[in-house]
């Protein structure tokens, strides 16, 4: 928890905002990550804090693969995974180039290195689109 503080201060800071506003839903561990759903369609990990916007698996099993990447990074996970992920999920340029095909969202280093993590520390599978 100490190496990644930064994103489990930020992780917890945006769980507590989603209990007091966000859906009274799922809230539970997953292999020590605390996992919550919230209003929005995305899915995203902050250190041991998973956000999900889905009920499938294989999504927690991939953001679980993020929370692997933070503990081995710890203070440089924003920098090498945090912020190339951000902009590779939602810059229109590759946004609209994964919907003509061009790439799956799993391509980009952080995101099949996430796959990668959560298989090996779950052995279930992770999302592949």
């Amino acid at each position: 928890m100490t190496w990644g503080i930064i994103q489990n201060v930020l992780g917890f800071l945006i769980w507590i905002y989603v209990l007091l506003t966000g859906p009274k839903e799922e809230r539970r561990f997953f292999y020590g990550a605390l996992v919550t759903r919230w209003n929005l369609e995305a899915s995203m990990s902050m250190g041991m804090f998973l956000f999900l916007g889905t009920d499938d698996e294989r999504v927690i099993v991939h953001e679980y693969g993020h929370s692997i990447q933070s503990m081995l990074l710890g203070p440089f996970y924003l920098l090498i995974i945090g912020i190339p992920s951000f902009c590779w999920a939602n810059s229109p340029h590759y946004v609209m180039s994964r919907k003509k095909g061009r790439y799956r969202y799993t391509s980009f280093y952080p995101e099949h290195w996430a796959n990668y993590l959560g298989r090996l520390f779950t052995g279930r599978d992770p999302i592949n689109y």
